[in-house]
């Protein structure tokens, strides 16, 4: 026995197979069967750590043997990565509503698919030890309070290892911006800051955990995850309809935290993770998306994340644009005021707004910003 992770590819067609195994072999342990029914006999022979899995196969195609994986506890937490040729948001999304952690498409990048399967296998290896900790927790008697205080700790830690390594999975896709997540979350956070030290929407704010909620924001745009690659990471403008299918990633967003949220008892933090997802592009003025929502019937996380959103949108380089001038950026979002943006928080923003350009200075000259360039 090796110490490898260990990898079953199914698929029907051979030449698929062998690719698979060409590009896998190198880091794993690659077992290729032609069919589903193969698959299952194999695997009552040893767990694998993760299953990629052919959707369109004869005899029992992938969603129906997912849902039999899933069906059996002993298989139940195998991970499961759908390849597959097909494009439409709709397959995707069924395919992650059966429980697969991720959907690729044919023909594969090999560089993409090895980075995205590493960073699957990491992220099941942690949830392994989330569980763990958890199940220790739970023996510890009431007395050991310190004890109990260092394990808390532990599972925080590995909950933003967890949710770094989910954020990882969708700028993976999205090849265009790179660094975003971790740069909206400073963003956010010179936001609060202000919140506080002005007292604008203190009543709203004063019982907010804000440490959860700027660790929430990492999965604003979990959605894009389930949006084809050929719109997520086209190099020029969406045409009307190529936007139509980007605009989906806020439901989509919505819908996969859902998911999440029928499996755990623990709510609170992915509400927040939920609303900033699906509210981060509606307008003031009720012209944006998914609802057209209309001033303070968009949620404050969504307020909040649409200035940041927009912020480093503009003052990053694009493929299809230059990056504009925090002083360019700046005048955007005055403008926007009352029409795109809360004007309470354009305010705050203009307040704050030599903190964000210091912030945008040092990022241009950090790591978040040269992985961008060079990615």
């Amino acid at each position: 026995m090796t110490g490898r992770k260990k990898i079953v590819f199914v698929d029907d067609q051979v030449s698929n197979l062998m690719i698979g195994r060409n590009v896998l072999s190198t880091d794993y342990d690659v077992f290729t069967v032609p069919s589903a029914d193969k698959m299952f006999a194999l695997i009552e022979k040893f767990s694998p750590d993760l299953i990629l899995l052919d959707v369109e196969m004869p005899e029992m195609n992938g969603y129906q043997a997912i849902e039999r994986l899933k069906a059996k506890p002993e298989t139940a937490n195998i991970p499961v990565v759908f390849l597959t040729a097909k494009t439409d948001a709709g397959s995707e999304l069924k395919g992650l509503s059966l429980g697969a952690i991720d959907y690729i498409s044919k023909p594969f990048s090999p560089p993409l698919l090895l980075k995205r399967i590493s960073n699957h296998l990491l992220a099941a290896e942690q949830k392994r030890q989330l569980e763990k900790q958890k199940e220790q927790l739970q023996k510890y008697n009431e007395n050991l309070e310190d004890a109990i205080k260092e394990k808390t700790k532990t599972i925080i830690e590995l909950q933003n290892a967890v949710l770094e390594t989910v954020a990882e999975l969708v700028e993976t896709r999205d090849a265009t911006t790179g660094g975003h997540i971790e740069r909206t979350q400073i963003y956010l956070r010179t936001l609060f800051d202000g919140l506080k030290e002005t007292g604008i929407y203190l009543d709203e704010i004063k019982e907010w955990d804000v440490e959860m909620i700027i660790r929430s924001a990492q999965l604003h745009d979990v959605g894009k995850i389930s949006i084809r690659e050929d719109v997520l990471n086209k190099p020029g403008r969406l045409t009307p309809e190529e936007f139509d299918e980007m605009k989906k990633h806020t439901i989509i967003g919505g819908k996969i935290i859902e998911h999440i949220q029928e499996r755990t008892t623990k709510q609170e933090f992915l509400e927040f993770t939920k609303t900033m997802a699906v509210s981060h592009h509606e307008k003031w003025d009720g012209s944006g998306y998914p609802y057209g929502l209309k001033g303070n019937d968009i949620p404050l996380e969504g307020r909040l994340m649409s200035i940041v959103d927009v912020y480093d949108a503009l003052v990053s380089e694009r493929p299809y644009k230059k990056a504009f001038t925090h002083e360019e950026a700046v005048k955007i979002i005055k403008d926007g005021s009352g029409s795109q943006f809360d004007p309470i928080l354009v305010e705050l923003f203009l307040h704050e707004q030599d903190k964000f350009k210091k912030t945008a200075e040092s990022i241009r000259t950090s790591s978040l910003f040269t992985s961008e360039i060079l990615g």
